[in-house]
């Protein structure tokens, strides 16, 4: 079962977007996801820092 978020706050950092958002339980997360193609790179963060960070320092592996 997929889960239907709402993203906001979304902003992108070179291939990378971060955005916030509530999980299944009402806390609020951030997540960081490459949209590059073939990267796969997607996490989730209890901080909007880390997420930012995360998509500051990220490095394709695909070329």
């Amino acid at each position: 079962m997929t889960a239907n978020r709402r993203f906001r706050r979304v902003i992108r950092i070179g291939p990378v977007q971060v955005a916030t958002y509530y999980d299944g339980r009402g806390r609020e997360k951030h997540t960081a996801a490459c949209t590059a193609p073939r990267c796969g790179f997607a996490t989730d963060y209890d901080s909007r820092a880390a997420a930012e960070l995360a998509a500051r320092t990220h490095r394709c592996a695909v070329r």
